[in-house]
């Protein structure tokens, strides 16, 4: 009989953290719409930019996100193609998976991110690509990142993880 109570008191409390999750998902707002600059060109002409590096003292505004590691190749860390456009991508090319909140159900997709090292405060632009699925494990503050971005910040990938910030270009 005691076996029994403990059970209904297990099985309430899981029922009850569950409908808290679901509240927090329910109530946790959007981030902001990518200003009218950036979505007011057809995607048929939007230019490819050279890729920004700065080096300088400034450690920008933006968002605290970790930086992880991420091959985009098929095969690689990944997983399946990209969500944005069902391709694998290079490692050489300078590109993001972000956290579900930040992919905001894809409206980044395809747009470009300015990252900054917490560490020197180099920034380079990288395209998001790919959504880091915070239901599937990935944390709420995830900036995956390929190889070449991490290059480009003077990073060396064994580290793993690296505090940065972020914005939208």
């Amino acid at each position: 009989m005691a076996d029994a109570k403990i059970m209904v008191v297990l099985v309430v409390a899981l029922a009850l953290l569950q409908v808290s999750c679901a509240a927090d998902r329910a109530t946790t707002p959007t981030p902001p719409r990518p200003t009218s600059s950036t979505t007011s060109r057809p995607a048929g002409l939007r230019h490819k930019k050279a890729p920004h590096h700065h080096s300088g003292g400034h450690h920008g505004g933006g968002t605290p996100a970790v930086m992880t590691a991420n091959g985009f190749r098929r095969g690689e860390s990944g997983g399946g193609p990209s969500a944005c456009d069902g391709h694998f991508h290079s490692d050489g090319e300078l590109i993001v998976a972000l956290s579900t909140e930040w992919f905001a159900r894809g409206r980044r997709c395809h747009r470009r991110i300015r990252i900054t090292s917490a560490r020197h405060g180099r920034t380079v632009e990288a395209r998001v690509v790919d959504e880091c699925d915070s239901r599937r494990g990935c944390r709420h503050n995830i900036v995956d990142s390929s190889p070449a971005v991490w290059r480009a910040l003077g990073l060396d990938t064994d580290v793993g993880e690296v505090h940065v910030t972020w914005s939208d270009a």
